[in-house]
């Protein structure tokens, strides 16, 4: 397995107050320790309090779709410069400024097939979708950093990479 990148970035937080529903758009979440977010219909203890979705994975269902959006899938979080479905379970991440999260699974079982599925053919969020809870809580926003934990990658026996150099205070590479 390849080494997913170590540090991607969050393109929209949604929520929506019935389960099964696409979520809207929001400015920001509040991750709720061991709770999910705050007025999400998932909210609650359990091991899918929080749901990821690549932009990634959004585009390629867009080429039959062109009209879908970060939330149509239902995700909380639509990320880009992840590769979220090569991430080990257990895998721990920072997002924001407060927010811990650990990786608890992998796409899903969808029981029903969706609109999405209905009119394409496929649906990205059972193979491509994480599921995550929240360790420690925050707020999160658009545009905010997600970085995947060193020791949780490694303990997988993944790295993350490093430059092998690294620029001096001048700009000149050492």
């Amino acid at each position: 397995m390849k080494n997913p990148n170590a540090v991607g970035r969050v393109v929209a937080v949604s929520i929506s107050e019935r389960k099964g529903m696409p979520k809207v758009n929001c400015e920001r979440i509040e991750l709720m320790t061991e709770a999910g977010i705050r007025h999400d219909a998932h909210a609650g203890p359990g091991h899918r309090q929080v749901s990821l979705l690549a932009m990634e994975s959004i585009a390629k269902a867009r080429e039959k779709m062109p009209r879908l959006r970060p939330g149509a899938f239902a995700e909380n979080i639509t990320s880009e410069f992840l590769s979220l479905p090569e991430i080990p379970v257990g895998t721990r991440f920072r997002m924001g400024a407060e927010a811990l999260l650990e990786v608890t699974q992998i796409g899903k079982v969808c029981h029903k097939p969706c609109a999405i599925a209905f009119q394409t053919g496929d649906c990205v969020m059972p193979k491509e979708g994480i599921f995550a809870r929240v360790l420690h809580g925050g707020f999160v926003v658009p545009g905010d950093p997600i970085e995947l934990l060193p020791a949780a990658l490694e303990a997988h026996g993944q790295t993350i990479g490093v430059p092998q150099t690294a620029p001096s205070p001048q700009g000149v590479s050492v």
